[in-house]
């Protein structure tokens, strides 16, 4: 009984090809808007999180307070220097890793070929806080961190500028002013979710930074990993203990500090755009409600083109529930191929997209279920009407229509 109905309901579709897509065109284009958006909301989300982890994970950044725009302050401003980093590395007890480093955007050279790279001095405990892998060669040692050896690792794009995909190690370029051998490539990162190439890095000991580079003992950033099973909050508030003691902050006055979590960061970046992929599938959603109008109207005009037909049907023994099924079958039909069409349109165009913005391409199974599920819901709401009108048309008066 309920196949020979949805028989009769495709070939109704059948008979009014044009009519029945112009119908369905609303719930296409509902379906279409919600699935590319959740499904880009969700590339985006899975980006956002991906770029975060580049970072480090569990990772901790400490760096000295700056004065707010207007210069005034509620502390003394103070950089970072060798103290606190060895109050941190010898008070943490729950991190991994505690690494003290210094940046500066320098011109790097090497034969006739140079470019403006990001110049790291730091120690070797940073690869392990920022998870940073080796691609080729290895790491300066602790004993050249300690001396000063003018030895560096690069980055990818460093690698790429001055030796294409040929092998580096051993080679001299000259960073500033200062001869530097290659001792080891980093694993390529990419770019990170602020814009930065985070593989056009020369990284070099500390103590040969500050001596030849920057020319002062001053550290810019502490990076402390936390150990694995160890809520980030914790270390945090282990390191606000320590510095404001190192530092000696008196009880109530401002933390001359920052102490960013990176974890804490990823989640309000990641329920932002959360946040943002709801409202844009939620607005998307009302073409779908127009969709559900369009089925109504159309589902209304079937049955009065069908009122002689309903009396027949009537006349000779049918029930009032097998018209009533039959037109809510219709406009459940009709919706669905809307829907169906309207999943494979939006997982299209979410496809394009994340290929264009280089963002992973992340459809959700339980979103598309839905979708299958709201566009049968649709067509059933917005057909009860019609049909229910259909299904109480008295028998003599649908005979007599023309």
């Amino acid at each position: 009984m309920l196949w020979e109905t949805v028989r009769l309901a495709l070939l109704s579709v059948r008979r009014n090809v044009l009519r029945s897509f112009l119908t369905l065109l609303g719930i296409v284009i509902g379906v279409a808007a919600v699935i590319a958006m959740i499904t880009i909301g969700s590339g985006t989300t899975a980006k956002v999180r991906n770029d975060i982890a580049k970072l480090g994970s569990n990772l901790l950044v400490v760096r000295a307070a700056r004065p707010d725009r207007s210069g005034s302050t509620s502390f003394t401003p103070k950089r970072l220097d060798e103290r606190d980093f060895t109050a941190l590395a010898k008070g943490l007890d729950n991190a991994k890793a505690v690494s003290a480093a210094a940046q500066k955007q320098v011109r790097v050279v090497y034969g006739a070929e140079n470019v403006a790279a990001e110049v790291t001095g730091t120690d070797p405990a940073y690869f392990t806080a920022r998870d940073w892998d080796i691609a080729l060669g290895r790491l300066f040692t602790e004993s050249e961190a300690r001396g000063g050896t003018g030895v560096c690792v690069i980055g990818e794009t460093v690698r790429s500028q001055f030796f294409g995909a040929g092998d580096p190690q051993g080679q001299a370029i000259r960073v500033n002013r200062m001869s530097c051998k290659v001792v080891g490539v980093l694993a390529a990162k990419g770019t990170s979710g602020f814009g930065q190439d985070q593989d056009n890095v020369v990284l070099m000991p500390l103590s040969a930074f500050q001596r030849r580079i920057a020319g002062d003992r001053d550290i810019d950033s502490i990076y402390v990993a936390a150990l694995d099973g160890v809520a980030t909050s914790s270390v945090q508030s282990d390191i606000e203990t320590i510095l404001r003691e190192t530092r000696r902050i008196a009880p109530g006055a401002d933390d001359n500090f920052d102490v960013r979590d990176m974890t804490q960061i990823a989640d309000a970046m990641t329920s932002a755009t959360t946040t943002m992929t709801g409202m844009l599938g939620a607005v998307a959603g009302v073409s779908l409600l127009v969709g559900g109008i369009g089925i109504m109207n159309i589902m209304l005009v079937s049955v009065t083109e069908r009122t002689r037909e309903i009396g027949i049907r009537l006349a000779i023994g049918a029930h009032e529930k097998h018209i009533l099924i039959q037109f809510l079958v219709e406009a459940t039909v009709l919706s669905l191929l809307g829907g169906l069409i309207g999943i494979a349109l939006g997982l299209a165009l979410a496809g394009a997209a994340a290929a264009a913005l280089s963002i992973p391409f992340a459809p959700s199974l339980a979103i598309i279920a839905l979708a299958v599920g709201f566009s049968a819901l649709i067509g059933m709401v917005f057909g009860f009407f019609p049909a229910l009108r259909g299904a109480r048309l008295n028998p003599i008066d649908a005979l007599r229509h023309e």
